[in-house]
């Protein structure tokens, strides 16, 4: 196209001068990456219509062009569950979608058409996974199901501004978060399934079925999107902040928001210098980084407002030297879309930070009025992350401290997996080591979707005021040698979720910790989650699960001393607690 912008070798574009045939081969080619590969995809279809059936692997983001969902009609499927076979008694591997992570499709229509290799139900689009796989903006005139035809166990996932006009079946899903969107109706789910905005959602009913249940979502601000204009332009859509929201942003009208043209973007590609990226953000521009893996010899830096940080093709930053990976000045209004973060060899203190220490030492004193007039500054204009995944160990031997501290006010997230990983490379008590998956010190900050599994200490430590948070799913680590070596001070094991004595105002909804000690060693882990006795502070449905596959030990209570035990004589059995205090 004469006006597409030089994004690379790793984007596919593609139009309506292809064939069905020429697409499917090009969608299989780029499908068959490994769980660890170092290569990246992304696939952009121009404005038309399509009929494809092709799978999407590892490290494939796929996209319309489109202003709307619907610019871009797809007859046909494109699943991670490409040629597996029909419904029946499961087996390994196909019963098992544990590890289908790091994959997405966006602004897009599905007919979907009944795929016969698997026996899918009629009309159905299947979307089987578990974590860093979301589905943004995407109008399913169907069904859709978030499993295989094997209902094979799976881990979580994300949606967010989705309409679809049929049934939406979880089937084995052990949990799941929906936001502002239109569902025919939901079926399913075993241990966490959370809705915000969601119009189409279940009844709330926690724990049997456990469902958690918002009609709108407080705070959010969709992930900004590439599209093409009339003239052929290319340009950033960057959705307007909502408040009280509910449903998707695009069915009845135009979605609010701004437009920027391509070219207030630097595009980068990973043998991009740093320097020469951090240069443009300084003068003024936005960065769009293109699919591959970006080592890094210092820190991306974000200083002024309302710049834009958009990933494609899941593409990866890895510092080499021991600083951050990505860091925002306390500015208004930054947006970070769409990338993975992987620690690198030399142990960073953060991956990315939001705000600089200065603005959180300030507002650790919660009775200086004036620093409580600092932390509302950002109210109007928040920073806002979507779609960002951190992984500490697994693809690349590599250690960091904390992967994301947020000392700014009002930050937003939105899709965040924070993982110390459980297998592949570099993996170890001794290797992988990290601290916290998340350290929030900034006041007000909303986590939408949140998903923080294996790290050595709390893997959530929140130190804000009016902090909230909707579904958070966590594994607490694996692989404690002994219990001496997982001890918080005199208490057993570190809780997964930790609100700080001193907050005063803190909510959250919908949260599932699970247990699956693996060294042979009976550990203990005597809370869940711990949050101070405060007036202000609140939980809601929150339950603990001992996973019984061969795991040992215990997690005592779920929350601050209450809830019942979970351990071996209920395994895989959610014992929850509907609201605390």
């Amino acid at each position: 196209a004469k006006n597409a912008p030089d994004v690379g070798p790793y984007v596919t574009i593609i139009d309506q001068s292809m064939t069905s045939a020429q697409i499917q081969a090009t969608l299989t080619s780029l499908s068959n990456e490994a769980q660890f590969s170092a290569n990246r995809h992304a696939v952009l279809f121009k404005p038309g219509t399509y009929n494809v059936q092709a799978p999407i692997g590892y490290y494939e983001s796929i996209a319309g062009l489109g202003e709307t969902p619907a610019t871009v009609t797809i007859t046909g499927f494109i699943t991670p569950n490409y040629g597996v076979a029909k419904y029946g008694t499961p087996t390994w591997p196909q019963a098992n979608l544990t590890d289908i992570f790091w994959r997405s499709m966006e602004n897009m229509a599905f007919n979907p058409v009944t795929d016969t290799a698997q026996s899918a139900p009629a009309n159905t689009l299947q979307w089987g996974v578990s974590q860093g796989a979301p589905l943004r903006r995407l109008q399913i005139n169907g069904g859709l199901e978030l499993t295989n035809s094997y209902c094979g166990n799976a881990s979580g996932g994300f949606i967010a501004d989705l309409m679809v006009t049929g049934n939406v079946n979880s089937c084995s899903q052990q949990q799941w978060y929906s936001r502002n969107s239109t569902y025919g109706s939901w079926t399913g789910g075993v241990w966490n399934m959370v809705f915000s905005g969601v119009q189409g959602a279940p009844l709330p009913s926690y724990p049997a079925p456990p469902e958690t249940v918002l009609q709108t979502t407080p705070v959010s601000r969709e992930k900004p999107f590439l599209y093409v204009d009339e003239k052929g332009n290319y340009n950033v859509f960057a959705p307007a902040l909502q408040r009280n929201s509910r449903g998707t942003t695009w069915y009845t009208g135009t979605t609010p928001g701004r437009s920027l043209s391509i070219g207030r973007f630097l595009i980068a590609q990973p043998t991009t210098p740093v320097e020469e990226i951090n240069t443009a953000l300084r003068s003024g521009m936005n960065l769009i980084l293109t699919p591959g893996i970006y080592k890094l010899n210092e820190a991306i830096r974000v200083t002024r407002p309302d710049t834009i940080v958009l990933g494609m093709g899941y593409a990866t930053l890895v510092p080499q030297t021991g600083d951050a990976a990505l860091t925002v000045a306390d500015v208004d209004g930054v947006e970070v879309a769409g990338l993975i973060i992987d620690a690198g060899p030399i142990t960073s203190p953060v991956l990315f930070q939001i705000g600089d220490e200065e603005a959180s030492e300030t507002r650790q004193h919660h009775g200086d009025e004036e620093a409580s007039e600092t932390r509302q500054h950002h109210k109007n204009n928040p920073v806002s992350v979507n779609d960002v995944f951190f992984r500490i160990g697994g693809a690349t031997a590599g250690s960091a401290l904390n992967s994301l501290v947020i000392n700014s006010s009002d930050v937003i997230l939105d899709d965040i997996w924070a993982w110390r990983a459980d297998h592949g490379n570099g993996v170890g008590w001794t290797q992988n080591v990290a601290d916290h998956g998340l350290v929030v010190n900034g006041d007000n900050v909303t986590a939408l979707g949140l998903a923080v599994e294996h790290y050595q200490k709390s893997q959530v430590q929140w130190n804000g005021n009016g902090g909230e948070t909707i579904f958070y799913q966590s594994e607490l680590p694996y692989d404690p040698p002994s219990q001496s070596a997982w001890m918080d001070g005199s208490a057993n094991g570190y809780p997964s979720y930790v609100v700080a004595t001193d907050v005063s105002t803190h909510t959250a909804y919908g949260m599932g910790i699970y247990s699956y000690f693996n060294q042979g060693v009976y550990i203990t882990d005597d809370n869940a989650v711990t949050v101070p006795d405060a007036a202000g502070v609140s939980v809601h449905d929150v339950g603990t699960v001992f996973l019984s596959t061969a795991g040992t030990g215990q997690i005592t209570h779920v929350i601050d001393n209450t809830g019942n035990v979970s351990n071996a004589s209920d395994a895989d059995k959610l014992q929850g607690v509907i609201v605390y205090p």
